[in-house]
């Protein structure tokens, strides 16, 4: 019987010296994104700005253009309006197009811009949660253009997932923003 104790004991010690099962980690999604060389977009418009050489141009009617992301299935959709003494019209539904978002959003940061020497006036709204659109952005020359650009992806929205690829895009929203010239 003693016998019997001491291969019990022995037994529990060598069990207890295993380590802990632990679950297995999360893993972290791996994306690689392109460096990004800047060009500037040739475009018959009353406006121009540089955007990633890794992109495509879409023109579209009305001088509106689409700036499509093919592997990140995602797309910038520029819309144009000349300004016609509407600049308030103009400004308010852009704003109630970025705050249609916000039953989905968790929050909305507004950065201004005010690039004086270009005329160039405006601001982007950065969108946090699962909504449609992430960034919205509007820029005007207060008398006779107006622009409003929003990033969109082709698919349902998930914030966690996606985000890498805004922070990604919304570099080169910064560079359209800070090397956009109106053409006169």
């Amino acid at each position: 019987m003693r016998n019997f104790y001491i291969f019990f004991l022995i037994g529990i010690l060598c069990s207890s010296c295993k380590e802990d099962v632990l679950p297995k980690q999360k893993a972290y999604l791996s994306l690689n994104y392109p460096t990004v060389i800047y060009k500037k977009v040739v475009v018959a418009k009353p406006y121009s700005f540089e955007v990633s050489s890794n992109v495509e141009i879409i023109e579209q009617p009305k001088f509106w253009i689409q700036i499509k992301y093919q592997k990140l299935k995602a797309s910038i959709d520029i819309t144009y309006r000349p300004i016609q003494n509407n600049l308030k019209e103009l400004l308010m539904e852009s704003e109630k197009l970025v705050y249609k978002h916000a039953v989905k959003a968790e929050e909305i940061t507004t950065k201004n811009f005010e690039n004086y020497d270009k005329r160039v006036f405006g601001s982007m709204q950065e969108i946090s949660g699962n909504a449609a659109s992430q960034i919205q952005f509007h820029l005007t020359d207060s008398t006779h253009n107006f622009i409003k650009g929003a990033l969109y992806f082709y698919a349902k929205p998930n914030y966690d997932f996606i985000l890498p690829a805004v922070a990604y895009i919304k570099k080169d929203i910064l560079r359209l923003i800070e090397t956009l010239q109106w053409v006169d």
